[in-house]
């Protein structure tokens, strides 16, 4: 079976019954009003819902084959390039910091569209203005290193 709706289909169902799973554990109400479980029970219980009907529309009329969804050439080498530098990006951060680790990866994705002195250009100033505006202005805190970027 090819048709890329079915699993679409049965993931979220899956991923609802989790977390249909997960919202139970947690109160439902409190003194005040609805509890901290409230709104993912409800959620799930909507996903869970949603997909069963479109479990059933895709086993009945909708066939979407997942070889016409998949990119081909050039569109797939940006696809795995965006997948890989998200992963590298969750891999790095830990170790050398939020700056370092966005500007490595902004790099390998700008490096896609301009030449290499624009993309490491573009790669350090849009790292340094993110991490200005979220670290020093809103002053959310990021991963850092030892030196403090």
């Amino acid at each position: 079976m090819k048709n890329l709706g079915v699993y679409m289909a049965l993931f979220f169902l899956l991923f609802s019954g989790i977390m249909f799973w997960e919202a139970s554990s947690m109160d439902y109400y409190s003194e005040y009003g609805p509890g901290p479980g409230f709104l993912p029970l409800w959620v799930s219980g909507f996903i869970f819902v949603l997909s069963v009907v479109y479990l059933v529309v895709a086993l009945k009329k909708e066939i979407i084959l997942i070889s016409k969804i998949l990119p081909k050439g050039e569109g797939l080498v940006n696809v795995l390039v965006c997948v890989g530098s998200l992963i590298l990006f969750m891999m790095i951060v830990p170790f050398v910091g939020f700056l370092i680790g966005s500007a490595v990866t902004l790099f390998i994705l700008f490096m896609r569209g301009y030449r290499w002195y624009w993309s490491a250009c573009l790669s350090v100033t849009v790292a340094f203005v993110i991490f200005w505006v979220f670290g020093v202005v809103l002053q959310v805190p990021l991963p850092v290193n030892d030196f403090g970027w």
